[in-house]
């Protein structure tokens, strides 16, 4: 039996999704600068809701791209079945951009650094910053979010869900302790 605390209902998740929106925005002082990039797979579906938030908010299109990290883990040797390979798809040159790099859960920070990785590939950014939607803690590497939407406190034995209405039919923030 698992216990589920429900954390973010829809409307939190949409003034959550606002209030990240607002805070890129103030602290670049507008949007001519940014770049944004969403982690595949729930990152870039909130990478697509800030990106249209700061266009309703300052009337302008900031670029948006889609990031694949997977041949960037430092687990993938591990793994026994072959890894799902996503598409990578950045269509502006991020080169002197303010990325602002989105996902969803902050945990140990393994995921981010592959995200560095696999951005400095890329391009080189004027400066990266992260967004995430939930930081949990329990940091491996010393990887801290610059926009955090919600902080959450959890036990290693616990999940975080974000799920999102693209992928799960629902905005919510559930914390399920692991079987």
């Amino acid at each position: 039996m698992s216990s589920e605390r429900h954390i973010v209902d829809a409307s939190g998740f949409t003034r959550t999704v606002n209030r990240l929106a607002h805070e890129i925005v103030e602290r670049h002082r507008g949007a001519g600068t940014l770049g944004i990039v969403g982690i595949r797979t729930r990152g870039d579906y909130l990478a697509r809701r800030i990106t249209a938030k700061i266009a309703e908010m300052e009337h302008v299109e900031v670029p948006l791209g889609m990031l694949d990290i997977t041949l960037y883990r430092d687990d993938l040797r591990g793994r026994l079945s072959q890894p799902q390979l996503k598409t990578t798809d950045i269509l502006y040159d991020i080169s002197e951009k303010n990325i602002i790099l989105v996902d969803d859960v902050l945990y140990t920070g393994r995921t981010v650094r592959s995200a560095l990785n696999a951005l400095m590939d890329i391009g080189r950014p004027a400066t990266i910053e992260l967004a995430v939607f939930v930081d949990r803690g329990h940091r491996e590497l010393p990887i801290k979010a610059d926009f955090v939407g919600k902080n959450i406190p959890t036990m290693t034995n616990e999940e975080v869900k974000v799920m999102m209405n693209e992928v799960d039919g629902q905005d919510a923030v559930v914390v399920q302790q692991k079987l």
